[in-house]
């Protein structure tokens, strides 16, 4: 371990990645201070109060930048969106299909739809969320709500939508960046920084309901407990995430023992399922919680009932879309046709198997099994926030600041895995400066 550390560190050109990293990074965490023009920040307070989770999804992803209704409140999320999406358009429309498959020129295309896609799609979600606020009263300051005249309100959330959507183009640019330049993927490394900051409230949170306020004796345990069982869920989640299942592969023109393989991850459809799970239960209630509409009877009540996860009807709708997006996300990242096809193309072969239909039908039941695991992973790990603040009795306020699981740890997990990996073999490259020198 240490001579991988002195390795790295003895490395000038991945510390100045490290370093330009660093500094993307706290451009960020400043920009993330700087709220947007004209707006009430006290307006956002009612809001991340009472609307649904989908609003503390943002605000996770973007650093709690959201309730501070900063420039760069939206974050990366709308880029990811739009990926997702164009992603799913590749099954449907024959021009992306056709150009996922052109190599280099299609990736560069299709990045372009994306990009184009991701700021429209701001601007669509800047300036629903603050007519969404304008609901529940006024958001502009109290300077400008008493001069402005009625009717030219919108023009000025149409100004604060554009300087969102200015600060999430912003985003995006500086995640490019760190991709080229920096350490790890940009949009996976912004992400993260995001989620981390979370951490320190969930620690002091936990550290004054139980240590401070507690009364000694079982709080004191319990909270040796609840630390034990986070860091147990980390060593899983770490295990989980770098668990494959390694499918041997023959070349017909080479012999001797097989050693080239297709690595299959058992949880190949990462955090998107319980995202997309998320999205869509929470979206009715951030619409419910944007209207001020009673959650306790009426329409409201129904809606409560049906997609807040908390609730016994959501619970079950709530594990039943994370498994359907499982499945269908694990199917769509891996097509086992193509991957037989392209066995076929390299004169390669599953031992024991038959070339063609036979090693697609094989890499499918496969691919099936492995999902079945995923996916029962996936349930437990999402379920487990919801689970622990029943049972320890966490508040509203006490839940949403303590996640034990979660989207978060896995996506922290992910990325920091991903990102040593590639921050070790940069460092491992031997750099030859030519024969004469």
């Amino acid at each position: 371990m240490w001579l991988r550390i002195q390795r790295i560190l003895s490395n000038k050109t991945v510390m100045l990645r490290l370093a330009f990293t660093l500094i993307i990074l706290l451009v960020v965490r400043i920009a993330s201070h700087i709220t947007v023009p004209l707006f009430n920040t006290d307006a956002i307070k009612q809001v991340m109060e009472s609307s649904g989770s989908f609003i503390a999804i943002l605000n996770n992803f973007s650093g709690q930048a959201l309730e501070r209704f900063s420039i760069v409140a939206l974050g990366i999320s709308p880029y990811i969106t739009a990926s997702i999406a164009i992603q799913m358009l590749q099954m449907v429309v024959p021009s992306f299909k056709e150009w996922s498959e052109q190599g280099e020129t299609g990736k560069q295309k299709i990045n372009r739809i994306t990009r184009y896609s991701s700021i429209a799609l701001a601007f669509i979600q800047a300036f629903a969320l603050i007519l969404g606020m304008s609901v529940n009263g006024s958001i502009l300051v109290s300077s400008l709500e008493a001069s402005a005249v009625t009717q030219y309100r919108y023009f000025f959330y149409i100004y604060m939508a554009l300087v969102m959507t200015g600060g999430s183009a912003m985003m995006i640019w500086l995640a490019d960046q760190i991709t080229k330049r920096g350490v790890g993927n940009g949009t996976s490394i912004l992400i993260t920084a995001g989620i981390v900051t979370s951490l320190p409230s969930m620690w002091t949170t936990l550290w004054t309901k139980y240590i401070v306020n507690g009364a000694g004796g079982w709080d004191i345990v319990i909270f040796i407990f609840i630390l034990t069982l986070y860091f147990g869920i980390l060593l899983g989640v770490v295990y989980m995430h770098i668990a494959t299942r390694k499918i041997p592969i023959q070349y017909a023109n080479r012999q001797g023992k097989a050693d080239s393989h297709i690595p299959m991850k058992i949880n190949s459809a990462s955090v998107i399922p319980v995202i997309f799970a998320q999205t869509i239960l929470s979206i009715p209630l951030t619409i419910i919680g944007f209207s001020s509409t009673d959650t306790t009877s009426g329409i409201g009540g129904w809606i409560n009932s049906i997609f807040n996860y908390q609730q016994p009807i959501g619970f079950i709708f709530y594990v039943i879309l994370i498994i359907i997006f499982s499945f269908f996300y694990s199917f769509l990242t891996i097509n086992p046709e193509k991957i037989a096809d392209n066995l076929t193309k390299s004169n390669a072969y599953v031992p024991g198997v038959r070339p063609g239909i036979e090693t697609k039908d094989f890499i499918a039941k496969l691919l099936f099994k492995i999902t079945v695991i995923g996916t029962v992973y996936l349930v437990v790990l999402a379920i487990l926030p919801i689970l622990t603040s029943i049972v320890f009795g966490f508040t509203a306020a006490e839940a949403s600041a303590i996640t034990l699981g979660g989207t978060s740890l896995l996506i922290i997990v992910g990325v920091a895995i991903e990102t040593t990996q590639q921050v070790e073999t940069d460092a491992s490259q031997t750099e030859y400066s030519g024969i004469f020198k």
